[in-house]
């Protein structure tokens, strides 16, 4: 028992053991408790994630809005697309429109 006390001693005196311990602590200062810390760095890759792909769909959107604007620089796909989507009217002109109802109603 006392060989083995001895032994701990001497483990615990040793240089190493002290270096060992101080970079535990720096590691675990690294990952958990500083302002740069893993889990930050791990929660601001996901926002930047999210922003990217948010991104992509609003690109889309962009793409898809500047195609309408050049179809409707044509007079007559501008003057279908009002009466489609306003139910826009020349004057003396009737519009009729016309719903179907579903065979399950």
């Amino acid at each position: 028992m006392k060989k083995l006390i001895e032994k701990l001693k001497s483990f615990f005196y040793k240089s190493y053991f002290k270096y060992l311990i101080i970079s535990i602590a720096f590691i675990v200062w690294m990952a958990f408790l500083d302002t740069n810390s893993i889990l930050i760095h791990a929660e601001l890759n996901r926002e930047i994630r999210k922003l990217k792909n948010k991104r992509s769909a609003l690109t889309k959107e962009i793409d898809k809005d500047n195609s309408l604007i050049e179809k409707l620089k044509n007079i007559d796909s501008l003057e279908h697309y009002g009466r489609e989507k306003y139910n826009l009217k020349k004057e003396n002109e009737d519009i009729f429109i016309i719903e179907f109802q579903s065979e399950n109603e």
